[in-house]
């Protein structure tokens, strides 16, 4: 019987999860299969739940086993960053996890990451896209070690940094869009035109008061919480997008054109960790490196 819930036991049913086969599961664990379906076994005993249907060729999760699944992940995830860590404290080495929505002030951010690649190179790199929610969770539960917030949000229970950069709202649009004529989008230019809205800014309400009355003239047919996604909607004319500048390519030739929206609508970085967090040797460096980056702008 398994007494507590062990790495290795959630390192079992990772596996078994991903494959939904016990027999591939034990050839990749290199176990016998009797032996993890009793380790299995075990952890539903243990947990008081069941965590997969049984079907003569595979299994499915039960919504227990889904939530498990979810949280085994980022406990392994944080057990392997950790141990990382504390096996490169005497040098520059290890691991920084940065989660961050998508900002042109991301170059600042990368330009600093390269460098510390170039100067440590047994240094690894991992950056996690997503919007608030996303960037937040990750940092509160520890298997990030900062996290890039974009808009003008409540951060005090979080140590932070402002970087000098504003992302500036707009419409994205395709490059023969009657709108491209205008050097600045106000709402009206948007009734009964197909949009598609950031997801951040959607759940934060950003652009209510901008559009004001015109909000219920505009026909908002869905969210993105990546640009890339949205970019290939807006050039298949399907749609206009609110998104920031800078970051889809509007070369010429591109297909696409951006214009800023008017009243203006910007919003701050802001790059946040834990207060009081002890921070690992290469954490430390990037945090540095990046202090210095903003005092000398």
């Amino acid at each position: 019987m398994v007494k507590k819930m062990e790495l290795r036991v959630l390192n079992y049913f990772v596996a078994t999860a991903e494959e939904l086969n016990m027999t591939r599961a034990a050839q990749k664990l290199l176990v016998s299969q009797p032996a993890l379906s009793r380790q299995i076994a075990d952890l539903e005993d243990e947990l008081g739940v069941k965590l997969f249907n049984r079907q003569p060729r595979h299994l499915t999760l039960t919504p227990a086993g889904q939530y498990l699944l979810e949280q085994a992940k980022e406990i392994l995830v944080l057990t392997a960053k950790t141990k990382s860590n504390l096996q490169s404290s005497a040098v520059i080495s290890g691991d920084l996890t940065i989660a961050a929505g998508e900002s042109y002030a991301m170059q600042r951010i990368m330009d600093i990451l390269s460098n510390i690649i170039q100067d440590y190179p047994t240094v690894k790199i991992h950056i996690l896209s997503g919007d608030y929610e996303f960037a937040e969770k990750k940092l509160n539960i520890g298997t990030v070690d900062f996290a890039v917030i974009i808009g003008n949000l409540n951060l005090s229970n979080y140590a932070s940094l402002q970087l000098p950069e504003k992302d500036v709202w707009g419409v994205l649009m395709p490059e023969d869009d009657p709108l491209t004529k205008k050097d600045m989008i106000t709402p009206a230019d948007l009734i009964s035109r197909n949009i598609l809205n950031s997801q951040q800014a959607d759940h934060m309400h950003y652009f209510d008061n901008w559009f004001g009355n015109y909000k219920d003239q505009v026909n908002f047919i869905g969210t993105v919480n990546l640009n890339f996604n949205g970019t290939l909607m807006v050039k298949n004319k399907a749609a206009l997008m609110l998104t920031l500048d800078k970051l889809a390519n509007v070369s010429k030739g591109s297909g696409l054109a951006f214009r800023p929206v008017t009243p203006s609508m910007k919003e701050p970085i802001t790059v946040i960790w834990k207060h009081g967090t002890n921070l690992s040797p290469v954490a430390e460096l990037f945090l540095n490196r990046l202090q210095a980056s903003v005092s000398d702008d």
